[in-house]
């Protein structure tokens, strides 16, 4: 199992490589690239300059640390065909970047509109009909998560759209801080992590609130709080503990489902993601302190 850092919290702040060097000081070997605007913009089509490889492939070199996975977050469910076509062509060229670079797992989310659920949905099976045959080809692993606000926000039918088609190359995300949304509000999370089975292969852990419950979160003017999903959604990627995810849960069934052991057919090693948000300031304790979490509860370390 590989434990990575995501490294969003740096690249906001630092240049790649300081970023890189700062997730080797917090003692990780392995960065999941999230969204950059260097390398993989939210949305638009990827970058990654010569300049920007060579400062990248550097800090790697020097440091030691691995890429483990790239984030990216394009609008490959729509709405719109054009959207749609632009979000194929930024796939196209991100494989290309991640082959270039020896990555070989890809974690994205559905990124759909939660108000046309119908159309996103067809839209999705549309792009993976034209990009599963690419992650094929190149041998790449790509997994995909539900997300707060998106046209599908459960675990379960999720997963179920994964498993349909049946390749060794899609997996399945499980963000701890999701999970609220995944079940609508249970968190029931061993139920969750065991209907993913097979397919799961990347956890991102970060806590968060439950957002269904009244007033874990306020917002105004107060009858945003009541109308829904047109709206707004909102959850966080907190420090483990400083939330209600039912981590003793899921180190538990992880350990049932010997998930730190699970080698992928494409891709190798699943992957255990660090996935803090919002508190630089804190980074330099919780970032160990939540990989050394994860070493002695997966790895027995």
């Amino acid at each position: 199992m590989k434990i990575a850092f995501d490294v969003d919290v740096l690249a906001k702040q630092m240049s790649i490589s300081d970023m890189v060097h700062q997730v080797a000081d917090w003692g990780y070997k392995y960065i999941e690239q999230s969204p950059h605007p260097r390398i993989n913009p939210f949305y638009k089509h990827p970058l990654f300059s010569r300049e920007c490889e060579a400062e990248y492939k550097k800090a790697l070199r020097e440091t030691g640390v691995e890429i483990s996975s790239f984030i990216v977050v394009y609008r490959w469910s729509g709405p719109t065909e054009e959207q749609r076509q632009h979000a194929v062509a930024n796939w196209k060229k991100i494989i290309g970047i991640a082959v270039n670079m020896g990555v070989q797992v890809i974690n994205t989310e559905l990124s759909g509109d939660p108000n046309q659920q119908e159309i996103c949905n067809g839209m999705w099976f549309k792009s993976m009909e034209e990009l599963l045959p690419l992650f094929e080809k190149e041998g790449i692993r790509v997994e995909v998560q539900s997300h707060p606000y998106d046209f599908c926000e459960l675990n379960n039918e999720t997963c179920d759209m994964v498993k349909s088609f049946r390749s060794d190359n899609l997996g399945y995300v499980y963000s701890a801080s999701h999970g609220f949304f995944y079940d609508q509000g249970k968190g029931d999370v061993r139920s969750m992590l065991k209907y993913a089975g097979d397919d799961l292969t990347h956890v991102l852990f970060a806590d968060t609130w439950n957002q269904t419950k009244d007033c874990r979160y306020i917002v105004n003017p107060p009858w945003l709080n009541s109308r829904g999903k047109a709206d707004y959604t909102i959850h966080q990627h907190n420090p483990v503990g400083e939330g209600e995810v039912d981590f003793a849960g899921i180190f538990e069934t992880l350990r049932e489902m010997d998930f730190a052991n699970k080698i992928c057919k494409v891709g190798g090693e699943s992957i255990a993601c660090v996935s803090l948000f919002g508190y630089p300031e804190r980074m330099g304790v919780e970032a160990p302190r939540t990989r050394e979490m994860i070493e002695k509860e997966l790895l027995g370390r």
